[in-house]
């Protein structure tokens, strides 16, 4: 029996799960590249173009890898649940892995908060695996009894 004045409990949808887990992956991201600015010499190197994205098939390919979490966020809530569910567990599975690849290159004293923002970005990711992976099958509709006569075999 619920006591008076316990707040109730809200079920939340799956794909709200997963559009709220790829919001924050993008909240980690955004912040590990401004904190990055903070790194001596980051912004001279930006300036002069001696940085890791000094070509523009760099500058696309890092697109790519930036712009997706983002549609994630809206396809997790806008697509059927097949696809959406192959997308989370192959776009979730690619990004933890990327990210714990990230977060062991940054070992150094100065890129410290990569390494934080990185297993962040890790644990959720996989976090949208466990969501997509354990996502709950519909359940097949009862028979009608009609049915169930015809078909003794499968009764409830």
């Amino acid at each position: 029996m619920k006591q008076p004045g316990h707040l109730q409990e809200e079920q939340i949808p799956v794909k709200g799960k997963l559009a709220a887990l790829w919001t924050a992956v993008m909240f980690c991201y955004v912040y590990g590249d401004y904190f990055e600015f903070y790194v001596p010499h980051k912004v001279q190197g930006l300036i002069t173009g001696d940085n890791m994205l000094d070509s523009p098939l760099k500058l696309v390919a890092a697109s790519i890898v930036a712009v997706l979490p983002a549609l994630m966020i809206c396809a997790s809530v806008l697509l059927p649940a097949r696809p959406n569910r192959v997308l989370n567990l192959v776009l979730g599975t690619a990004y933890t892995a990327l990210m714990l690849l990230v977060g062991s290159l940054s070992l150094s004293v100065w890129r410290s908060f990569y390494i934080l923002l990185a297993l962040l970005e890790s644990i959720l990711t996989a976090a949208v695996v466990w969501q997509a992976w354990s996502w709950k099958r519909a359940e097949a509709p009862a028979l009608s009894e009609p049915a169930q006569a015809r078909h003794p075999d499968m009764r409830a």
